[in-house]
C-alpha cells in the first residue's frame, strides 16, 4: 500500500535535537501523530528522560517536545508499505529534512529511532549531511514494541546519554 507521509515535522527555533522515524505506523496514521501505537515506548522513554509526566494528548506531546527542545520527523515522504512493518518498506521517498535543518538552526543532533530509519537516513541524506555540515546522526534502538530486546529501562539510559539528560 502507498503511504504519503502527512504529519507536519515538530520543531521550532530553539529545538536542540532532531529525532527521525522511518513513517508512522497504522496506529500513528489512525490517531494523526507520531509514535501513537499504544505498545510504543517513545513517550514513556522521552518523559523518563526530561523528568516529566508521559503526555497523552496530542498538544501534551507537542509541548512535551517543544519544552524538552526536541523536533521529530520522519525520514521518509512517502513509500510502499505492509502495515507498519518497516521491512516491508519499498519505493522510499525522502522527506526534506533540510527544511527543519534550516528552520531549526540550533539543533545539534540528529537520532534516528532504530536501524532502518538510520540506514535510510545514510542512503538519502549521508552527501547532503557532509555538504551542509549538518549535524552528526547515531542510531539509538528503536522504541517501536517490535523491538522487545530493549526493556524500557534500557531505552531510557540509551536515549538518556544520546540527548544529554542522564
Amino acid at each position: 500500500m502507498r503511504v504519503e507521509h502527512d504529519f507536519k515535522p515538530v520543531y521550532d527555533e530553539n529545538s536542540r535535537v532532531l529525532v527521525l522515524g522511518t513513517m508512522p505506523s497504522v496506529k500513528s496514521r489512525e490517531q494523526g501523530f507520531y509514535y501513537g501505537h499504544p505498545q510504543n515506548r517513545f513517550w514513556k522513554v522521552l518523559a523518563a528522560v526530561l523528568g516529566t509526566e508521559i503526555p497523552y494528548s496530542i498538544e501534551e506531546k507537542k509541548a512535551m517536545l517543544i519544552c524538552g527542545r526536541i523536533a521529530v520527523w520522519d525520514v521518509l515522504a512517502a513509500c510502499e508499505i505492509e502495515g507498519s512493518e518497516d521491512s516491508s518498506i519499498r519505493d522510499p521517498e525522502p522527506a526534506d529534512i533540510g527544511m527543519v535543518l534550516r528552520a531549526a538552526p540550533k539543533i545539534e543532533k540528529i537520532i534516528c529511532n532504530g536501524d532502518k530509519a538510520y540506514k535510510l537516513y545514510i542512503k538519502f541524506f549521508a552527501e547532503a549531511a557532509v555538504r551542509g555540515g549538518w549535524p552528526k546522526a547515531v542510531k539509538l534502538p528503536s522504541t517501536s514494541p517490535a523491538n522487545a530486546a530493549w526493556s524500557l529501562t534500557r531505552l531510557t539510559e540509551a536515549w538518556g546519554e544520546e540527548l544529554g539528560q542522564n
